[in-house]
């Protein structure tokens, strides 16, 4: 072998060594870029992004240049609050300051289909979105997709139906503890215990399951006596009202009712049917507490909590705050909306000029977000 050809090859292992390294060193500063420092607290706007506990975590990404593309990927979409959640995503974009900062604002709903709302996920990662916003129809079916965000250095913050994940954003309120409120009502407003109807939502997502499991624990902790009969409503007036009805009609009557949503539809049933009125712990539509109101009377004694559609705007504002490169904890606590029995206020806790449908309580002060029901309602529901 001549000297210049041993020569060469030399030259050449040396090139692909380097090139090896390179590539290497290439994808390690990638991913380092698309990994969040973790710092100390407190978040950038204390008031706003509460840490979910003391041991919460505190993130700061590698800040990015705007103005930003941001999606929503929304799952189930086929009930008033999903329906007013993306009107007020839209709305939320649309404010001036807001819209100063987005170049783009993509919104889709694949409905309950789990690998169609991750293929939607993975198609916005793809596309080169800077943020993903999401309302997961099944905390822990996302792994894959979430590493994939965390790889390409995407945003991703969860609220509502979480993910089971340290490696995301999650904004939410105490899906648990909200179920706890209501049963703590019912126990309350039915000493002696008895039969008690739970209508459930979504099967399979944390808000449901959560909601389910703080309910049941505080009745069978209560020391009275509880005869459960649990149907699905899926947070949605007709399909609460049929479910209901046909609870009544085969395990009627009952003490007291829990509804996740949906609670004007089961007011509803239970007017038709004729069944008292009893103590009800409940959502935060506009039906249901202008029934709260006109009923109490006859014994309607409701709990109405939750949180209004409105955290979507919040979930956006923690996405924005990432990118900017700001601190924001890694799972944030939202504050729950509650009115209780005697205290409901006309234009002020229900609003009789206004629509059923609409979810009262759908601002967060201490985080600027205040919407009327003016800005929602104009904004569609469609995909954009």
């Amino acid at each position: 072998m001549s000297s210049n050809l041993i020569k060469a090859n030399s030259i050449k292992a040396r090139c692909l060594v380097t090139c090896a390294s390179l590539v290497l060193l290439s994808a390690f500063a990638s991913k380092a870029l698309a990994e969040p420092e973790l710092v100390k607290g407190p978040a950038a706007e204390p008031e706003c992004m509460v840490p979910w506990t003391g041991d919460t975590k505190f993130f700061k990404y590698p800040a990015k240049k705007g103005p930003y593309r941001i999606a929503l990927a929304n799952g189930y979409i086929a009930n008033t609050w999903r329906i007013q959640m993306i009107q007020t995503a839209k709305a939320y974009a649309a404010q001036p300051e807001v819209k100063a900062k987005l170049k783009e604002f993509k919104v889709v709903s694949t409905g309950e289909d789990v690998p169609a709302q991750i293929s939607a996920i993975n198609n916005f990662i793809d596309s080169g979105y800077d943020a993903i916003v999401v309302n997961a129809q099944n905390p822990t079916a996302f792994g894959p997709v979430i590493k994939r965000a965390k790889q390409a250095g995407v945003v991703l913050v969860a609220f509502d139906n979480i993910l089971a994940t340290e490696d995301a954003i999650n904004v939410n309120v105490d899906q648990k503890g909200l179920g706890e409120l209501w049963a703590r009502w019912l126990v309350k407003n039915v000493p002696g215990g008895g039969k008690v109807l739970e209508v459930r939502g979504v099967a399979g997502t944390s808000v449901d399951t959560d909601r389910h499991n703080g309910f049941q624990s505080v009745l069978n902790s209560s020391g009275k006596k509880w005869q459960t009969t649990e149907v699905v409503g899926k947070w949605d007036d007709g399909v609460a009202q049929k479910a209901t009805a046909d609870a009544i009609a085969t395990n009627g009557p009952f003490d007291a009712i829990s509804g996740q949503g949906g609670d004007t539809g089961i007011v509803q049933a239970m007017l038709d049917a004729k069944h008292k009125m009893v103590p009800f712990g409940g959502e935060t539509e506009n039906g249901f507490r202008k029934f709260c109101a006109a009923k109490a009377s006859e014994g309607l004694k409701c709990s109405s909590a939750g949180t209004g559609p409105a955290q979507v705007a919040v979930a956006i504002k923690v996405a924005i705050a990432a990118l900017e490169g700001k601190v924001v904890p890694q799972s944030v606590k939202l504050p729950l909306a509650v009115v209780e029995d005697p205290n409901f206020k006309k234009d002020q806790d229900y609003f009789p000029s206004q629509s059923d449908n609409f979810f009262v309580g759908n601002s967060f002060p201490t985080c600027g977000i205040n919407f009327t029901a003016q800005e929602i309602m104009g904004q569609s529901k469609e995909n954009q």
